[in-house]
């Protein structure tokens, strides 16, 4: 796939995604897909641009909450304990807490994506954070990466390169995907 195929195929979903979906189904999924993950330490993100938004669900969590921050271009994120306190601004627009909120390692982690598809294939924004990221957590334990999008957002095919790191659930606004692999 080319950048141009996967810049081509970002922007159809971000289109789609701009008609937005029903955020009170999408907690409703979120929230029953965590919790068999009770008590894991979660990662969440604070939504920008139209994203699909988890806080609702994260605040439900009944364990330890983080966000990710981007400590770098070309890194893999950092987690930061969340307790619903301010956050500071990041770069690329994120938010985050401050520095001085301990650092985690996120058991289960919400991604943000502008598109994806049944076999479990993301398309970000284009930086690698998530699959930097996603590689260096499951080389070193047991990392479940959900997907959040509004059903919209859906794309039939999404070529994985290898690079990629697929996602163990997709949460829609319609319903809970385990993806085909």
């Amino acid at each position: 796939m080319t950048p141009a195929d996967k810049s081509a195929l970002r922007a159809r979903a971000l289109a789609a995604r701009a008609a937005g979906g029903d955020q009170d189904a999408l907690t409703r999924h979120l929230t029953a897909a965590l919790a068999p993950h009770r008590g894991a330490v979660l990662s969440g993100y604070w939504p920008m641009r139209g994203e699909a938004d988890p806080r609702p669900a994260m605040a439900a969590h009944d364990g330890p909450v983080c966000l990710p921050v981007v400590p770098g271009r070309a890194m893999p994120l950092i987690f930061r304990q969340w307790d619903g306190g301010p956050l500071v601004d990041g770069p690329f627009g994120t938010a985050h807490p401050a520095d001085s909120q301990p650092v985690l390692r996120p058991d289960v982690l919400i991604v943000p994506l502008a598109g994806f598809d049944r076999g479990g294939n993301r398309i970000g924004y284009g930086g690698g954070y998530y699959d930097r990221t996603l590689q260096l957590l499951r080389e070193s334990g047991r990392a479940t990466a959900i997907g959040l999008a509004f059903a919209v957002q859906e794309l039939p095919d999404i070529p994985a390169e290898p690079f990629d790191q697929p996602l163990d659930l997709i949460v829609t606004d319609r319903r809970i995907i385990q993806p085909l692999r």
